[in-house]
């Protein structure tokens, strides 16, 4: 008796009617209603379920972003300028500022006089009331706002605020402000005590926010690409190095660089991650 079983034959429903075949030449399990056998891999019936991809696709937001830097095309003109949302500290300080120019361009010079005599950080002054004369004289803007350094205020703390946040912008700016003065203030009255310098050194008219500028700008710095990092030290650095060098007022540049190697110093504090909300990147 032939007992040769033709494994390719297929088997007949348990109807009488032949099976339907898939398209691929496949079993159709579902339209035979062939139970598919357990421990079987791979069976022509079995229908697999096409695996679902998450959505990978990474938008960049300049906030959130280790390198703000790497995507010109984000950033939009109107950026470089402080906005209430974007950038709240520097728009409202860039406000205080604004209104104490009107009133050194418009009132009276006498009154102006008085007004910077009394927000002076002399040696003076920060012996008798150190904090106050430290905050009043950040208040004023030698120049007006559309000085070098008013413009240079705009513009490196907008840009400093987008990137580490309106605490950390404020905290160099202030770290520049006040070290930069101590460490120019400080020699003037140890020098009017050994008698290497008159009295009248010790009411000197020092104000004005070029110290907190040029940490900022120090600061600022460590968040540019390598080429353009060098390019801004250097150049901002030449600047002061020149003023310098002409000699006219050999204290406050010795405090710009001061308050520009301030700034240097903050790089780690700077380059530190931040998580900002989308809506205040505005």
């Amino acid at each position: 008796m032939d007992t040769t079983v033709d494994r390719t034959a297929t088997a007949a429903a348990p109807t009488g009617e032949p099976t339907e075949t898939g398209a691929r030449g496949g079993t159709s399990g579902g339209t035979s209603g062939e139970a598919l056998q357990d421990g079987i891999p791979q069976q022509r019936g079995a229908t697999a379920e096409p695996t679902r991809r998450p959505n990978t696709t990474v938008t960049w937001q300049p906030w959130r972003s280790s390198q703000p830097w790497q995507s010109w095309r984000a950033w939009h003109p109107w950026r470089l300028l402080p906005t209430p949302t974007g950038t709240p500290f520097t728009f409202s300080y860039a406000t205080v500022l604004l209104v104490s120019s009107l009133i050194a361009d418009h009132a009276d010079p006498s009154l102006v006089h008085a007004l910077h005599q009394g927000s002076s950080t002399d040696v003076a002054h920060l012996v008798q009331n150190p904090v106050p004369a430290l905050v009043a004289s950040a208040l004023w803007v030698v120049g007006g706002v559309m000085s070098p350094y008013g413009i240079g205020f705009l513009l490196a703390l907008t840009a400093l605020e987008r990137r580490v946040g309106g605490m950390r912008a404020a905290g160099v700016f202030l770290l520049g402000h006040v070290l930069a003065t101590l460490g120019t203030e400080i020699p003037v009255g140890l020098s009017v005590l050994a008698g290497h310098l008159p009295e009248s050194s010790l009411h000197r008219l020092d104000y004005g926010i070029s110290f907190g500028v040029a940490a900022s700008v120090g600061a600022l710095a460590g968040l540019l690409p390598p080429w353009f990092r060098w390019t801004v030290l250097l150049g901002f650095g030449g600047v002061l190095v020149a003023e310098l060098i002409e000699f006219t007022d050999p204290l406050t540049n010795w405090g710009h660089l001061l308050a520009l190697v301030i700034g240097v110093a903050a790089w780690p504090l700077v380059r530190r991650p931040v998580r900002r909300r989308p809506d205040t990147a505005v």
